[in-house]
């Protein structure tokens, strides 16, 4: 069977403060610059998902776009218009930088997959000019 990369596309906003615990005040600040500002700051992230697979020979597909896009709602729901430091668990022990937000995505979202083997890649935009992808371990 033909193997096919599919792409799904959605959108978060959400807060964060970069600060690492393992830095002193005046590191984190040379560091992390106003990105460390004792508020936060905010972003409006792009979040893509690519699946890589076989097409079944009957339904024709990778996997179920429908099925995705509950599974990535699933996701949305732990970080959209949260503060990341806060509200996810995962980032109250790491930093939330955009590549562990990346990494927190892709192990999240895989899983709640049904078919996690096809998760390729996912990718974090938090600017157009700052992009991160990461494709699992």
């Amino acid at each position: 069977m033909p193997t096919v990369t599919m792409e799904r596309v959605e959108m978060f906003s959400a807060c964060h403060r970069l600060h690492s615990k393992e830095l002193s005040d005046a590191e984190n600040k040379e560091t992390f610059g106003k990105c460390n500002h004792l508020n936060g700051h905010g972003h409006n992230y792009v979040w893509k998902v690519k699946l890589r697979g076989e097409v079944d020979p009957v339904s024709g597909m990778v996997y179920d776009l429908a099925k995705l896009k509950k599974e990535m709602n699933l996701v949305l729901d732990t970080v959209d218009h949260r503060n990341l430091d806060v509200d996810v668990e995962f980032f109250k022990t790491t930093v939330s930088t955009s590549e562990n937000v990346a990494i927190y995505m892709y192990e999240t979202l895989k899983s709640v997959m049904s078919n996690p083997s096809v998760l390729y890649k996912v990718t974090i935009e938090e600017t157009p000019k700052n992009i991160f992808t990461y494709k699992g371990k």
